[in-house]
């Protein structure tokens, strides 16, 4: 995996991790949530190792994997509610320094090609898993942050229906089954739909015509 394709290799990862979450509540128990949210480190390391930086900070950030792994271990024998808090906000850092990381490589670094394009949808993606890991942890502290939700408030069970409010509310679709009740949580929530409208108008169209733009010049020069 290189800088020339490493999206291609995340999109795939962030795409699996979606989908088996989905799987993993539709057809199998609650416990099987919590090996799947274990994939979500997969995911992570894809990033690191893929995105290009030059930077020690991309190295060192391999701790966060490590402590990911080791929080992620012990809340399952243990499920004390802060170590599993602190799991929650590890994840959280680390998706954020993912999507910075992209972001550098998508806007501020070489020609406009597919792999970016590629990583504008992953860094999309990354957008609604952060305030999914938001969404969480605000019901996990506050307990009454959304209403909508079954009684449980393990994090693992309640992470896959944030993922799905998530990005529902950064595609503006609303569909009210899921909706906040707090302050702070109706401040996220509208400010991740504002969010998502700027991202599409402005990164994605202004990607997708900064390569059309690339192509015609290739091939006024090619018929040259």
């Amino acid at each position: 995996m290189t800088h020339h394709d490493n999206f291609m290799y995340l999109t795939f990862a962030l795409t699996l991790l979606l989908l088996s979450t989905a799987i993993a509540q539709q057809f199998f128990d609650d416990s099987i949530q919590r090996f799947v949210q274990s994939t979500t480190v997969v995911t992570l390391l894809l990033a690191v190792w893929g995105v290009k930086s030059e930077h020690v900070l991309l190295t060192k950030a391999a701790i966060f994997p490590s402590a990911i792994i080791l929080t992620s271990m012990i809340g399952n024998y243990t499920n004390a509610f802060g170590i599993e808090f602190t799991h929650l906000i590890l994840m959280l850092f680390f998706f954020i320094f993912t999507a910075f990381q992209t972001l550098k490589q998508v806007i501020f670094s070489g020609k406009i090609d597919g792999n970016k394009i590629l990583g504008s949808i992953c860094l999309y993606l990354l957008l609604g898993l952060i305030w999914a890991l938001l969404y969480t942890l605000a019901q996990l502290y506050f307990g009454n942050a959304f209403s909508g939700l079954g009684e449980s408030q393990a994090w693992y069970i309640l992470f896959p229906d944030f993922i799905y409010f998530s990005f529902v509310t950064l595609t503006t679709l609303g569909f009210g089954d899921i909706s906040p009740t707090l302050p702070l949580t109706r401040f996220l929530v509208y400010f991740q739909a504002i969010s998502g409208q700027f991202y599409l108008a402005i990164i994605i169209a202004s990607l997708v015509g900064a390569r059309m733009s690339s192509m015609t010049q290739e091939g006024d020069q090619h018929n040259r």
